[in-house]
């Protein structure tokens, strides 16, 4: 018989039901074991296991995992357990290579085990040990079927299915949903084992060669607990292993397979874990495609489609979406009437999304998507019990996260943070460390609405990989302060780069670590004064500016900091003008974001937080730059583009006024410099993020400089200069593009003179009292209120 014959033999299409061979036992008949093959985080097989373990009532249940989380298996049953959760397992002394074994509260063998923990049986793990898995390698994850076929997928196929889901539904799922049934709790078991016989019959291990090994030692583990317990033992395990275990072998052959295998030290702990991370998109091998639905279909004691259309409904509605109970009670019965359509025994999640869309969304994807996101996938996030085992830096972090009340989440948020309050303070100080110790917990963002520097705002979110960050982070230290110091002094030694230092040193006042920053001060302060190079100088300057800066908010003393950061500009100041000479193109272009940079660095050191004087190594620190800027302004030989950007700082700045910034942009678009260099000059001056659309607006001068220098370029000329002109005026807002578009129309330079009729309202020649008077009345009601604004604006 052919293989899809074979498997067609077992298997039904049309309602999708099971084929149940006669000759099919899961066992549990005597002297045999009960065999409970099953999928990895089905609900309906989590139910099934329940109503067959219930029914046989074994002395001792095995469960697929590694048998060196025997020890903490009676965690599993500790209030403060609450899935999903993961056994993590881990080398010793190399964190890094670790392995996790999820579990869901719908996952069978999570049933399996509440269910022995109980009653009191003995439960215990039967699949490769974590010290063999991890010596092996990642080839496969060890707490799913990673098969290279996808036996659900065949067996859907052998039915007539195209999608394993659907199949899966609504042969387990809504048979489960429905009670055992007239054929008992066996049944399904009976149906699944017979099929994945004939699978392995076909396909031999699925191209998958560690199955061998893992079914070998799952059969010495059933071996041992059947001579401790008796033959009443109930094996819980992928629905794919089971043949392989009822397979007859020796003890001899089986412990040969197992012989040699490399080896480590492996230690074992729970992590809490998220739907998330159980589904199939995020790589996980034995992943589903809706955790949330699942866990949906599991709890739901009845009615569970009118229910879920209830969650629906309740998300749509925190979401400001107007729905009713009206559009709950009319999904339900599209999906319903969709699921008689297709043929299926219940609606099941391609039905109700279906319904969704089309009666509570609207038929938009757009709210389906969240729907999808915050309830078919989900953002669960498990707990672990603080009677787990847990490296010290884990439970340091722990205690700090109850102190702060900074709770452990899945799903992102936002937290603003205000650093004049001492809890706020401590938060920051802790989220910083952790991303010191490649603990990315959470990420800071750009404050919004605020631009002060005692303002944090960071997105927070728990991924089940930060357990292994942390656990890879444990060897620094056994608490986060201890740990992130130690790594803070480590990356200063190992620094080569004088900008690494000068961001550690950072770091390290946003991170409170006291202690650290000498060690970094001193590699800093050689490093600095070996380095010649004004660029890597103009580099490292703005982040010991923002230290010095958040030092003084953070009450950090930050004097040694604050003398390195002013030699650094004084040596800048200096060498500039030099490194400025002979710069191509591109180099101009780089060495004008090191003026900005220093620029802003200045800025900061020269004028503290919080309005107080500079402090005496800071004082004159503005004078001099300003004058290395105006040296730049004077010296030939420059490149333009850099002369023009020294121009527009001094003047901004009001070190320049506006017949001075007007003479030398005169002198930078006379007729004898050449058409490429003004463009360059104007690029500087009016170029980059520097408002000059704006400037040129209100300054219609120097709009009327740039307009007469543009019109005096010849046209071979204009060819070349375009793109540099094109560049500086496109960063522009489209409003000051249309401002200056209408002032070039009227005529720029000429105030007083008539203006066209067609000229757009607000560039006239003077002011229209006309329409002045028109909008008096609502400006009126705006600063005064409708109780004291004239009668008009009411």
């Amino acid at each position: 018989m052919s293989g899809r014959g074979a498997v067609g033999a077992v298997v039904r299409g049309g309602a999708g039901s099971l084929v149940l061979d006669a000759s099919g036992d899961p066992g549990g008949g005597a002297g045999e074991p009960l065999l409970l093959g099953v999928r990895h985080h089905g609900p309906g097989s989590a139910r099934a296991v329940r109503a067959a373990l219930d029914a046989y009532e074994p002395v001792a249940v095995l469960v697929e995992g590694p048998p060196e989380a025997d020890g903490i298996v009676g965690l599993a049953g500790d209030p403060g357990m609450r899935p999903p959760v993961a056994l993590l397992a881990h080398v010793a002394d190399e964190p890094a290579r670790a392995s996790f074994w999820p579990l869901a509260h719908f996952s069978p063998e999570w049933v399996a085990i509440r269910w022995a923990l109980g009653r009191g049986v003995p439960v215990r793990f039967m699949d490769l040990p974590a010290a063999h898995t991890l010596a092996m390698g990642p080839e496969d994850d060890p707490g799913g079927d990673a098969v290279r076929i996808d036996p659900l997928a065949v067996l859907a196929e052998a039915a007539g299915y195209e999608d394993p889901e659907r199949w899966w539904e609504d042969v387990v799922e809504h048979r489960a949903a429905d009670g055992p049934g007239a054929d008992g709790p066996l049944a399904a078991f009976t149906a699944l084992g017979e099929a994945m016989g004939v699978l392995r019959d076909i396909h031999g291990d699925g191209g998958h060669e560690r199955d061998a090994i893992r079914e070998a030692q799952m059969r010495l583990r059933l071996r041992d607990t059947r001579r401790e317990h008796g033959d009443r033992v109930a094996v819980v395990c992928g629905a794919w292993h089971v043949p392989a275990l009822r397979a007859r072998t020796s003890v001899t052959a089986d412990r040969q397979l197992l012989k040699g295998l490399p080896k480590v030290r492996a230690e074992l702990s729970w992590v809490p874990w998220t739907h998330r991370r159980l589904a199939r998109r995020s790589g996980y091998g034995a992943g589903i495609v809706s955790p949330g639905w699942y866990a949906h279909l599991f709890e739901a004691p009845d009615r569970p489609v009118e229910r879920w259309m209830t969650k629906v409904a309740g998300l749509l509605r925190a979401a400001d979406r107007a729905v009713s109970p009206a559009h709950v009670i009319e999904a339900v019965r599209l999906a319903s009437t969709l699921a008689a359509l297709r043929d299926r025994p219940r609606p099941g999640l391609a039905e109700t999304l279906d319904a969704v869309r089309a009666v509570m969304c609207e038929g938009s994807d757009i709210p389906l998507a969240l729907i999808e996101d915050r309830l078919v996938v989900g953002d669960v996030l498990g707990e672990v019990p603080e009677s787990a085992p847990a490296v010290p830096l884990q439970r340091d972090l722990a205690r700090a996260q109850r102190t702060l009340r900074l709770k452990p989440e899945a799903q992102e948020r936002e937290l603003p943070l205000d650093l004049r309050k001492d809890t706020d303070a401590a938060r920051s100080r802790l989220l910083h460390r952790l991303r010191l110790l490649d603990v990315p917990w959470g990420e800071p963002l750009a404050s919004r609405g605020a631009t002060g520097t005692f303002r944090e705002t960071w997105r927070l979110s728990w991924e089940p990989e930060l357990s292994v960050r942390v656990a890879e982070a444990a060897v620094w230290g056994t608490t986060v302060l201890s740990a992130a110091t130690a790594r803070a002094e480590t990356a200063a030694v190992s620094a080569t780069a004088l900008a690494e230092l000068t961001v550690l040193a950072e770091r390290c006042l946003l991170a409170g670590l006291g202690d650290a920053l000498p060690v970094v001060m001193r590699r800093l302060a050689d490093r600095a004064a070996l380095d010649t190079d004004v660029g890597r100088l103009a580099q490292a300057l703005p982040a010991l500016a923002r230290a010095v800066r958040y030092g003084d908010v953070r009450g950090t003393r930050g004097e040694s900091l604050e003398r390195v950061a002013v030699g650094l500009a004084d040596r800048i100041f200096v060498g500039l003008p030099s490194a400025c000479a002979g710069l191509d193109p591109d180099g101009a272009a780089e060495m004008r974001g090191h003026v900005d940079a220093v620029h802003r660095a200045v800025g900061l050191l020269a004028a503290p937080a919080g309005g107080a004087s500079a402090p005496s190594a800071a004082a004159g620190l503005r004078a001099r730059w300003g004058a290395t800027l105006f040296g730049i302004t004077r010296r030939d030989g420059l490149p333009g583009l850099i002369r023009g950007r020294a121009v527009r700082l001094l003047l901004d700045d009001g070190r320049l006024d506006g017949g001075e910034a007007e003479r030398l942009m005169g002198l930078a678009l006379s007729v004898a410099v050449a058409p490429a260099d003004a463009a360059a000059w104007i690029e500087g001056f009016l170029g980059g993020d520097s408002g000059g659309g704006m400037l040129l607006v209100h300054d219609e001068r120097l709009l009327a400089l740039v307009d007469g220098w543009l019109g005096s370029v010849g046209e071979e000329a204009f060819t070349d200069v375009l793109p540099l002109l094109r560049r500086t005026f496109a960063d522009y807002e489209p409003a000051a593009r249309r401002a200056l578009g209408e002032l070039v129309r009227r005529g720029p330079g000429t105030p007083g003179g008539p203006a066209p009729d067609d000229t757009l309202p607000g560039f006239g020649p003077g002011t229209d009292p006309g329409r002045a008077a028109a909008v008096r009345p609502v400006v009126d009601l705006l600063l005064h209120g409708p109780a004291t604004a004239p009668e008009e604006a009411r």
